[in-house]
C-alpha cells in the first residue's frame, strides 16, 4: 500500500461537477493499493498517517499530528500511484489491485482511520473521473509505502 500524503490548507474532491469532499486544514492522501496489501498494511500505514508529526507546533516546528491538531482528511483512491516505469515510456499499471480487491481494501483503510483519528474520513469516488483541487501547506508531501516498514 502506497501512499503520498499532502499537509493542505484545503482540498476538494469533485465528481461530475459536484464537490463531493471539502476539507480546510489537515491531510489530502492519495492512495494505491496492490494485490498484495492485507489489514496489516492499513494498520501500520493508518497509524502512520495519523500520529505523523508535520503539523506546526506553536513555534512553527512541524512537531504535531493530525490528531493534535484535529485536522481534517480526504482519502482518494489512486491505482496509478503503483504504476512501473522501468520499461519504455507507457507506466504499466499491472501491479495496482483490481477494485474487486482494491475496494474492501480502500474501504476498510477509511474505517481504520476514522476509527484512528476519531472523526469522519472524507472521500473521492473509487473508479470515477475526479478533479483533485489543494493548497499543499508548506509545501509537506510525504510519501509513504507499507512494503517499506523498516
Amino acid at each position: 500500500m502506497k501512499a503520498v500524503i499532502q499537509r493542505v490548507s484545503h482540498a476538494s474532491v469533485t465528481i461530475d461537477d459536484e464537490k463531493v469532499a471539502l476539507i480546510t486544514n489537515g491531510l489530502l492522501v492519495l492512495l494505491g493499493i496492490v494485490n498484495e496489501d492485507t489489514q496489516e498494511d492499513i494498520s501500520w500505514l493508518t497509524n502512520k498517517i495519523a500520529n505523523m508529526r508535520i503539523f506546526n507546533d506553536e513555534n512553527g516546528v512541524m512537531n504535531t499530528s493530525l490528531i493534535e491538531t484535529n485536522g481534517d482528511i480526504i482519502v482518494v483512491s489512486q491505482f496509478t500511484l503503483q504504476a512501473s516505469t522501468k520499461k519504455g515510456n507507457r507506466p504499466s499499471y499491472i501491479k495496482a489491485a483490481k477494485p474487486d480487491v482494491a475496494i474492501p481494501l480502500y474501504e476498510a483503510f477509511n474505517k481504520t482511520l476514522e476509527l484512528t483519528i476519531n472523526k469522519t474520513v472524507q472521500t473521492g469516488r473509487f473508479g470515477a473521473d475526479m478533479k483533485v483541487e489543494l493548497l499543499n501547506d508548506g509545501p509537506v508531501t510525504i510519501i509513504i509505502d507499507s512494503k517499506n516498514k523498516t
